[in-house]
């Protein structure tokens, strides 16, 4: 057995390169924030006055399609600031996707705002998520740090992302464990929450102390719980609904016949009538989400708005343009718990004073049930909200969407847009290897046994075993016990099917 003695040096300096990137994510995306906020205002006062005044109506106009060909311009230069950003790191943490950093953050910066900033129905926590990850990724690349020691800065760049847009560091954290990297390792999780929490004080400095969707609410009796399952069925379907419909906008764009990094025109028109006749539903969704709780809606009123954030939603993310679904996600979950909660009220059987549990409870279901990421939902509503009286409510009404989705047979969403991604790259690059990080679980087939006796794919190839902040160079005696993470170099070739099979290897029979 073979210990680096100098382990814990590393480690402490790995932190600092945690905090470093905090920092960096942390200003970067509040700028990326703060301008958005602001453009978004501008916008949405020419559209309302759009309606009485042809200037403004052209002024608008003008400006969208600038918007559009601009960003396509970027789009066609670099594809990967597509979208929300979240597929791509995704891929990059798995070796299957791979970018110049700096040509992708400013074009993602650049493009984020003005796409998000023009009131599209789009979300800037994808983004955000991006532009931390390549600041991470900058910073592996000027202290020439490779391999797994790189995919750590990658990763912690994104949970500080992710951080400063929605002022949540521990969901934050936990979102890139289990949603983007699928691995809690002690590596992975301590640097990730050293640049989240950094980050987090610089957008808290910038934004202050107020959680970004605050509202007064009163948790809900025990005794109403059988709504809570009620709202967790119609979350799972309609969640089911989502994933179903937004993996298909990419085909329903070809059959427009306009060039893909174009396609962003036709929600940049759309979006001008939109705002005129409902300003209050423009961007991402955090506006309506807050007046929900006290504008005193009727039911009806809801399902339209409902539908109308969800037909928009699915044209503005299915363009290509740069912005996530995570806030829009949110918002629709939000007005799902308002419509059920305002059923409940309205036939009598539930006292209005806990209407505003519906929308807390909405968003986190709804959100826990596409995404498949049920701890990260319940953290994220808890600290997004500012409250903990919810937490029962949330891990019902969330793990009662989760069941339902899964029924459906529907898998994260986010996954399955990495899918589709390596489906339309154009080439594979073969013949290069990529380091994998995989924890061993108790009760796995690699448990217990020594490396000679576990059937290893072909084309993979164990390099270290760390065990307890020690790290051992593996021979073929060396046993393996749960709790061990391994450091397992994958060919590029065929890497999904192999990294699958070694999963299946390290998690519970």
């Amino acid at each position: 057995m073979q210990v680096r003695e100098n382990y814990k040096l590393s480690q402490v300096k790995t932190i600092v390169n945690g905090i470093i990137i905090g920092m960096l994510a942390g200003s970067t995306v509040s700028v990326f924030r703060w301008s958005i906020g602001h453009m978004t205002n501008l916008m949405r006062y020419l559209y309302i006055n759009s309606i009485h005044h042809l200037s403004f109506l052209l002024t608008a106009i003008v400006i969208n399609v600038i918007i559009g060909l601009l960003v396509g311009w970027f789009l066609k230069q670099q594809p990967d600031i597509k979208g929300s950003g979240i597929p791509q790191v995704e891929g990059q943490l798995l070796g299957e996707v791979d970018y110049g950093w700096w040509a992708v953050l400013w074009r993602k910066f650049i493009g984020g705002i003005l796409a998000i900033g023009s009131g599209l129905y789009l979300g800037r926590e994808g983004p955000s998520i991006q532009l931390g990850s390549t600041l991470g990724q900058g910073v592996a690349q000027f202290t020439k740090q490779v391999g797994f020691d790189r995919q750590v800065l990658i990763s912690s760049g994104a949970a500080a992302g992710l951080s400063a847009a929605f002022n949540a560091p521990i969901a934050s954290t936990l979102f890139v464990l289990e949603e983007i990297y699928h691995n809690f390792s002690t590596n992975i999780w301590i640097v990730s929450l050293t640049s989240a929490v950094t980050s987090d004080m610089v957008a808290t400095y910038v934004f202050g102390l107020k959680p970004v969707l605050y509202m007064r609410s009163t948790p809900l009796p025990l005794k109403y719980f059988s709504w809570v399952i009620i709202l967790g069925i119609v979350l799972g379907v309609l969640g089911r609904l989502y994933q179903l419909v937004i993996l298909r906008m990419g085909k329903w764009y070809r059959h427009t016949h306009i060039s893909w990094y174009f396609n962003g025109l036709i929600p940049l028109l759309l979006v001008i009538p939109l705002g005129a006749l409902f300003p209050h539903l423009l961007g991402g969704g955090s506006d309506i989400i807050l007046r929900l709780s006290s504008a005193n809606y009727p039911t009806l009123i809801l399902c339209l708005y409902f539908v109308i954030r969800f037909v928009f939603s699915m044209l503005s993310y299915g363009s290509g343009l740069p912005g996530g679904i995570f806030l829009p996600i949110l918002c629709l979950g939000g007005l799902i718990g308002a419509i059920v909660g305002s059923i409940a009220v309205n036939l009598g059987l539930m006292n209005s004073l806990y209407f505003s549990s519906f929308i807390i409870m909405g968003m986190a279901g709804y959100f826990a049930a596409i995404s498949k990421a049920p701890f990260t939902a319940i953290l994220l509503i808890t600290e997004m909200v500012g409250t903990l009286t919810h937490l029962l409510g949330l891990a019902v009404v969330s793990l009662i969407a989760y069941g339902v989705l899964d029924l459906l047979n529907g898998k994260p969403v986010y996954y399955s847009m990495l899918q589709q991604l390596l489906k339309v790259q154009t080439k594979m690059n073969l013949g290069r290897t990529v380091e994998i990080m995989e924890t061993v679980y108790a009760g796995s087939q690699m448990d217990g046994k020594m490396v000679r006796q576990i059937k290893w794919p072909k084309g993979s190839l164990l390099t270290k075993i760390q065990r307890n902040g020690v790290e051992i160079v593996p021979a073929g005696g060396t046993l393996i016990r749960w709790g061990d993470t391994l450091f397992i170099n994958v060919s590029t070739k065929n890497q999904h099917p192999i990294t699958q099979r070694i999963i299946a290897l390290t998690t519970e029979t």
